[in-house]
């Protein structure tokens, strides 16, 4: 979710949402420590005793490849105020892999476990450290080795997006991989991938035999999906949605990052379509725009 779930998205999404926990975009690590600057500016709820305006926690994700730095960026984390550790061995962006992070590592269940074990033995004892990882790489030959790597490694929670990195983000998503890992595991199993509304959180859950959800993309294309899962509020009107699309271009334009407004707006429009109709034609007619009060007043026609 890099360039998405930025600290504005993370603030309205939790203000509408009674989320458990919400992760941050990664922080990459190579061979070094991280500049506190750049955990600020990814997180600035550090500030705020990492939480978001509605005391939603913030966990930090790293990723990397190199167990001592990534164990020395999470001490810091964890002392900036990080309400625990996330690392990403999930991400299938070519630019990532190609330098050896995110879902590349799903081939080398060793390194995978000699980071989280490297991470666990830095951090204290009562922060939380948690992992995503996919199926696996190409296909799903190690998924048993890497559900055993993660579980001897000290990590206490495990996210698995039920998909391999070929798969990309192609339906569907292969929930029953997930209840073998819950069978084989004694830390915490979340369950990802293809997870859109209520029913498809239900089948999920029933599919995955696990009650813990993350949620990625459904959070955008439908943003107070969390309480209709959990509460079985009704989804989010169009009207409602008009009125959110409204506050979040007032405080985007109100921001630091006020020039990026138009291409945040239509990136997230690209969700909102999945769900909703009205988003489609509201991204047709803003796609090529830029100025802002253009934008703005089409948000206003669409009904």
């Amino acid at each position: 979710m890099e360039g998405v779930i930025d600290p504005l998205m993370r603030d309205i999404l939790c203000s509408i949402n009674d989320y458990d926990l919400c992760v941050t975009e990664f922080i990459r690590v190579v061979d070094s420590l991280v500049p506190k600057h750049v955990y600020y500016r990814i997180c600035p709820e550090l500030r705020d005793d990492g939480s978001t305006g509605k005391d939603t926690p913030l966990r930090i994700q790293l990723l990397g490849q190199e167990p001592h730095w990534m164990a020395e960026n999470a001490v810091r984390a964890i002392e900036l105020g990080s309400h625990g550790i996330d690392v990403n061995f999930g991400c299938p962006a070519k630019a990532v892999n190609k330098s050896k992070g995110g879902a590349v590592l799903l081939k080398d269940p060793e390194k995978i476990y000699q980071i989280l074990s490297t991470i666990k033995t830095s951090i204290n004892d009562t922060s939380v450290l948690s992992a995503k990882i996919r199926l696996g790489f190409d296909d799903t030959s190690l998924f048993n080795e890497l559900i055993s790597a993660i579980n001897t490694s000290g990590a206490s929670e495990l996210a698995i997006h039920a998909r391999t990195k070929l798969d990309g983000y192609n339906p569907p998503a292969y929930w029953e991989y997930i209840n073998n890992a819950v069978s084989q595991s004694t830390i915490k199993i979340i369950a990802n991938g293809e997870i859109w509304n209520r029913e498809t959180a239900l089948e999920c859950v029933k599919k995955a035999n696990t009650p813990h959800l993350m949620l990625g993309r459904g959070a955008l294309s439908l943003p107070n999906i969390a309480n209709t899962i959990k509460y079985n509020a009704a989804p989010m009107s169009w009207l409602e949605l008009q009125k959110l699309l409204l506050l979040y271009s007032t405080l985007e334009l109100n921001g630091d990052k006020s020039y990026y407004f138009s291409s945040r707006l239509k990136q997230w429009l690209k969700y909102l379509k999945l769900q909703y109709p009205q988003a489609e034609q509201l991204f047709q007619n803003v796609k090529r725009l830029n100025n802002k009060d253009q934008i703005i007043s089409m948000i206003k026609s669409i009904n």
